[in-house]
């Protein structure tokens, strides 16, 4: 695996950008950074571009022009031009499909294009473009049969989005040395959290100092979660970075950040019993999701619908969430990579839970999140997590009273 065939394939289609492109890579954290960058931007006035992945529901959300999902008919002259000018070359899914929405991107006459990493970083097809400014979030363990087997293999990996010359923004307060070691080594302009850059606030709002810089009056990320101001800050870093090319005004940012939006990052539904949707998906995020989830109040009990990879560190999930969950819903999801509920369960039973948990399987997360919701009494709290695959369940089928099913873009 490398990016030679893919590399190959966007030369022979011409692929490049003639504005900013700002790529994001990391362990978590990457999504919700791309949203508050687009957030922003768009409130600034520029024509925004947004490649992320995976997607919820329908595979046209990961490629957006102006804040909404391209139709799946646009892509779909990309997905040939991408057949007709790869020959005999072949590409994996990711490559084919990450190839075709830079095409699109590049057709669309856009101010400004923002590239989520999908996996890793240095042999990520989305590597194949050359970034203005990267930005790498939060570095934990995971994919460790690909990045390798601690955070200073990964950061490596995640720091092959670094380009000579430009900046890189590192918003992660902890990260491993790899990333300063490989920044030095390409000639990057390191923007480091705490070093370079710093956030402050209270309880109504907060402001970041850096590089000659500060915006004040600030106001915090809509969305929820302990980590979206360390993430936020990385923003305004790589903002920052680019004003020369990309200006924004304070009240851009505060609007930009007032507005984000971002479905499965700690979404709360209105309404009784209290619903949270979270992709969490390794022991790192998890962690984050027990955070946040024991700083909302006292819920009498909380009801879990988990199904996740095999892959993943399952006990280290569930080792995290243990002492908030009352009752877990397991279940099976569509992808032969993923855990069956009955799996899922063995694992919870050899964590020794307490005698008064209690735990289902079933085959679907929209089936789990029903019975738990049959369940449930108004005080409850019901947390769905675990896979994008578990979320993209539940909000393919909507959710009676809360949230209408999804559908693809016209």
């Amino acid at each position: 695996m490398g990016l030679e065939r893919v590399s190959l394939v966007a030369k022979a289609m011409g692929l490049n950008f003639d504005c900013p492109v700002i790529t994001v890579a990391g362990t978590n954290g990457k999504g919700s950074t791309c949203a508050m960058l687009e957030a922003i931007l768009r409130e600034a006035g520029y024509r925004t571009g947004l490649f992320t992945s995976p997607h919820l529901v329908y595979f046209e959300e990961r490629c957006k022009l102006q804040g909404k999902a391209v139709a799946s008919s646009v892509l779909v002259a990309h997905f040939t031009k991408v057949d007709a000018m790869r020959g005999d070359i072949s590409l994996t899914y990711f490559e084919f499909t990450t190839l075709a929405i830079l095409s699109c991107l590049a057709d669309a006459q856009l101010d400004v294009v923002i590239l989520e990493v999908g996996l890793g970083g240095r042999l990520d097809a989305v590597n194949v473009i050359d970034t203005d400014c990267a930005i790498i979030t939060s570095i934990d363990i995971d994919h460790t049969e690909w990045l390798g087997p601690d955070r200073e293999s990964i950061g490596r990996e995640k720091a092959g989005i670094m380009r000579s010359g430009k900046p890189v923004i590192i918003s992660d307060p902890h990260p491993p040395l790899s990333l300063a070691q490989h920044a030095a080594s390409v000639g990057a302009v390191l923007w480091q959290s705490g070093v370079d850059f710093h956030y402050e606030g209270d309880q109504q709002q907060w402001r970041w100092v850096g590089a000659g810089r500060t915006w004040a009056g600030l106001a915090y990320p809509a969305l929820r979660g302990v980590n979206q101001l360390v993430n936020a800050a990385g923003v305004l870093a790589a903002l920052q970075a680019l004003r020369e090319r990309l200006p924004v005004t304070a009240q851009a940012i505060r609007l930009g950040l007032s507005r984000v939006e971002w479905a499965g990052r700690f979404q709360m539904l209105p309404g009784q019993p209290a619903l949270v949707l979270d992709v969490a998906h390794n022991p790192h995020a998890v962690a984050a999701l027990a955070h946040n989830l024991d700083a909302m109040g006292y819920f009498a009990v909380t009801r879990a619908v988990m199904g996740a990879m095999a892959d993943k560190d399952l006990q280290g999930m569930l080792q995290r969430l243990q002492p908030l969950v009352d009752h877990w819903y397991f279940c099976d999801l569509p992808s032969p990579r993923a855990a069956t509920g009955l799996q899922l369960q063995s694992v919870w039973q050899a964590s020794s839970p307490p005698a008064t948990q209690m735990a289902q399987t079933f085959a679907d997360p929209s089936l789990a999140l029903t019975q738990a919701m049959a369940d449930a009494d108004p005080t409850d709290r019901i947390l769905v997590f675990g896979s994008f695959l578990t979320v993209g369940g539940v909000l393919e089928h909507g959710i009676a009273g809360r949230l209408s099913a999804q559908s693809p873009p016209d």
